[in-house]
Formats: structure tokens, sequence, C-alpha cells
């Protein structure tokens, strides 16, 4: 199986095989609890994490959110 390429906040990446949205995260170790993720221009649930699969070509956004005062 080829690699597949995807837009990961404007910078390419290429995984070894398709992957859940859920498993990117793991990936780039971030806190699910503190992040939004949105897959060629539509929010992604939290709850579709698992479900939400990562294709060629898929344009990834992820936002982190940070709290202070």
């Amino acid at each position: 199986m080829s690699k597949i390429k995807i837009l990961l906040n404007g910078e390419e990446k290429f995984l070894e095989q398709k992957i859940s949205v859920a498993q990117l995260i793991a990936d780039l170790e971030l806190d699910i609890k503190k992040i939004a993720v949105e897959k060629d221009l539509e929010i992604v649930n939290p709850d579709q994490f698992l479900e939400v699969m990562l294709d060629e070509g898929s344009q990834i956004e992820i936002v982190h959110f940070i709290g202070g005062g």
C-alpha cells in the first residue's frame, strides 16, 4: 500500500495508511479536550473522531484552545 498525502494545518503530511481523526490526534499527542478539528471545511464532532477517516488529499485543520486571563 502506498502512502497517502493529507494537508495538516496547511502543510503536507504523509501517512502510511488511512487512519481515523482519533488516530491522528493520538499520533500528534494532542489533548482531545483542548482541540477542535475541521476536515475538508467541516467541523468534526468529537463523538465522530473514531469514525471519520482521512483520505488522500484530506484537508485537516486542528485548533488548540488556550486558557488564560
